[in-house]
């Protein structure tokens, strides 16, 4: 689906961007770069498993549950990533428990992804 690899690029853009100004601007502190670079790694690593739900709506997979995985990923792509590059740039949690509500998010996209693998017929893969 189109939106799915649009949203997947525009994640992994903005992951490589963000990553690249961590990591030469916030060397001072290194605690805090840390955490922000973990931000930059969770959205690339979740920004990849978008082009693969995408595919997988592409090659017939189920839509309903394909996307609604897919919007648990980019909501916790969201609070999770958006939490840390915050906590990085301006040393504040902007909404206390956006991090582990979006960590949590994508634990459940996962599991959800695994449940369509373990659902979905033989003859689809």
């Amino acid at each position: 689906m189109k939106i799915l690899l649009m949203l997947a690029g525009l994640n992994a853009a903005i992951s490589i961007g963000l990553g690249a100004y961590g990591w030469h601007n916030l060397g001072d502190v290194p605690e805090i770069r840390d955490v922000f670079m973990m931000g930059s790694q969770y959205q690339m690593w979740h920004a990849l498993a978008l082009v693969g739900v995408g595919l997988l709506v592409n090659v017939g997979g189920p839509r309903r549950a394909l996307l609604i995985i897919a919007t648990m990923f980019q909501s916790g792509i969201i609070l999770f990533s958006g939490t840390l590059y915050a906590f990085g740039l301006i040393n504040i949690v902007p909404v206390s428990g956006a991090a582990p509500l979006g960590g949590g998010i994508l634990i459940l996209a996962w599991l959800g992804l695994a449940l369509v693998g373990v659902r979905w017929k033989k003859t689809h893969i």
